[in-house]
């Protein structure tokens, strides 16, 4: 490696990504191991953390063993490695490199003893293998991986708010009174039977999150996040929510189900209040099917096995309050009284769940670019919705659940406060104005909209889907050029293309580049092209993803993900030489 380029051992621990070695399958071979060196453990200035790193030159042994019934003659080994290398400033995309190895098989020979050399080891890690394994996929995530913590954080949330709907929390004194009592249980046995009802609710909802990991695989997920057929569900989903708690219709698990189920869970022992956790979980779905809709739907756009922890998670919140009551059987006397909030409160969830409802339908209109759902309709849309919410916890709007004698708490009032000031605070948007962390949320301007772009955006003249004639175009002006795969339904790019790219430095290092979107996630030829360009040029299909090229084309420097930190971009940007710099070379 050059100096001051280092690449990352096999077990350095995340988010760096770690060195991977592969042997290809082949018959002749049973198993092998893989050695590396010692590597040096420092700070790395990229990550903000302490990594496993190897600098210079890096020789990583293989040792493999001839299957018992392997032929003899000769055959041809091939092994793949995967790396990425960094220095002090920047990371480059991951690669991978492929060397091929020969070796003449004697059955009639005795097995040799391998000397490892001084400073080898075999990892402790998952990095080496005792059987073969194919050379892994392409990535589909970028640099820094998604913050599992913070995900698992806001599923368990959700599964705390979730306990405040009709649905559960009416069933919280029912169920821990028929824990507390059954068979005048002692303590420890409430516990228990309060433990296993959890674990039967926390089984039901993993098993949902297992289920999506499975049909889609640890990267299809991030496929189908964009995909329109996949968002038209989820906002299908979200309508018949919505409606339902709204009062349109009531949402039932077939009774059949729920009949068997119940009289499973009468049988008594730990399996039948396993049992009946899980037909409280289907009885409950009613309620926290929105708030488990909107966790895979975010967990879709995330990849990996979030679909599994973050059910598991969310399930976790729901149950705790089963669990904890039983620890602490006392709380149960201070628990507010069911009552109209209850009522309240599934209107409200309602109205938020339509809301949400637009953002998947304004994917699929944006992807398949129909222009059917602007930003100007889908702003009034949700300027409606958040109002009617707020006037009905006013009483202005009559609905199931409010009679005119219900009083108007503190709580109740400040709630529906802040409902009309965030209606009122999207008026602006409608007009062309920014709205800061929601225009990641919202669609942009649109082209003919004759509505400004968000701040000094609007001076940045990007060309969309054409990478040859931004190569052309570097070449006549002598610019570097900035690549942005970006997607129709991408979050994150359009938090950054609204927050980052507008802030003034940013917007101004911008104008020295030849810039050019490429959308990766539509439906056309374009898209799939330019997917195709990124997966083989980056090895990685993860959006928002950055690069900088010079004016010949060659990569000067990558950046994958979101940032909110300027002087992190700012940094990045400033791989590509200034304009006044750039000319005093020639």
């Amino acid at each position: 490696m050059d100096a001051g380029w280092h690449l990352y051992s096999l077990t350095t621990p995340r988010p760096p990504i770690a060195t991977t070695i592969s042997l290809a399958k082949n018959p002749a071979i049973a198993g092998f191991k893989v050695y590396q060196p010692a590597p040096v453990r420092k700070l790395d200035p990229n990550f903000d953390t302490e990594t496993e790193t190897f600098d210079g030159k890096a020789v990583f042994l293989i040792v493999a063993t001839i299957a018992g019934d392997a032929p003899g003659g000769s055959v041809e080994l091939a092994a793949g490695i995967r790396y990425q290398a960094c220095d002090d400033k920047q990371c480059l995309p991951p690669r991978r490199n492929t060397v091929t190895a020969r070796l003449t098989i004697d059955p009639a020979a005795q097995p040799a003893r391998i000397a490892i050399p001084g400073g080898h080891s075999e990892p402790s890690s998952g990095a080496s293998s005792s059987a073969q394994t194919p050379a892994p996929p392409p990535s589909a995530a970028g640099g820094e991986p998604q913050p599992f913590g913070t995900f698992l954080l806001v599923a368990f949330g959700l599964g705390l708010a979730a306990i405040f709907t009709p649905c559960v929390f009416p069933m919280i004194p029912i169920t821990m009174s028929f824990f507390l009592k059954k068979e005048a249980a002692t303590r420890r046995e409430s516990i228990v039977q309060a433990g296993v009802f959890a674990l039967g609710i926390i089984v039901l909802f993993s098993g949902l999150g297992l289920l999506t990991t499975a049909i889609l695989g640890p990267f299809g997920v991030v496929q189908l996040g964009s995909n329109p057929w996949v968002n038209t569900f989820i906002a299908a989903v979200f309508l018949i929510f919505g409606l339902s708690l709204l009062g349109a219709f009531e949402i039932t698990i077939p009774s059949n189900v729920l009949t068997r189920l119940d009289r499973a869970s009468q049988r008594g022992g730990l399996l039948g209040t396993l049992l009946m956790g899980l037909t409280f979980s289907l009885t409950s779905f009613a309620c926290v099917g929105p708030f488990v809709g909107t966790l895979l739907a975010a967990s879709v756009q995330s990849g990996g096995i979030q679909p599994l922890l973050g059910m598991a998670a969310f399930a976790t919140g729901l149950a705790s309050p089963f669990f904890f009551l039983a620890l602490f059987p006392a709380l149960l006397q201070r628990m507010p009284k069911s009552g109209g909030w209850l009522a309240r409160v599934k209107v409200v969830l309602g109205f938020v769940i339509l809301a949400a409802m637009l953002k998947y339908i304004s994917n699929v209109d944006q992807v398949l670019q129909w222009n059917l759902l602007t930003r100007e309709r889908f702003l009034s849309a949700w300027v409606v919705l958040f109002a009617l919410a707020g006037l009905y916890l006013l009483g202005l709007l009559r609905m199931e659940g409010v009679r005119p004698e219900d009083s108007l708490g503190a709580g109740r009032l400040l709630t529906a406060a802040a409902l009309l000031i965030f209606a009122i605070s999207l008026i602006p948007g409608i007009f062309g104005a920014r709205l800061g962390e929601l225009d990641a949320y919202v669609p942009p301007p649109s082209a003919g909209s004759g509505l400004a772009a968000p701040g000094a955006a609007q001076d940045l003249a990007w060309m969309k889907n054409q990478y040859r004639e931004a190569l052309d175009r570097a070449k006549s002006e002598n610019k570097p050029v900035f690549v942005n795969f970006t997607g129709y339904a991408c979050t994150n790019c359009h938090w950054m293309k609204a927050n980052m790219f507008t802030r003034p430095q940013i917007a101004t290092r911008l104008k020295d580049f030849v810039l050019v979107e490429l959308y990766t996630d539509g439906t056309d030829a374009e898209s799939e092209a330019n997917q195709k360009l990124q997966e083989s040029r980056f090895s990685t299909v993860a959006i928002p993803y950055y690069a900088i090229l010079d004016a010949g084309g060659k990569t000067i420097a990558s950046f994958a993900g979101l940032t909110r930190d300027t002087g992190e971009f700012l940094a990045f940007l400033n791989s590509a030489p200034a304009p006044d710099s750039a000319a005093a070379g020639f």
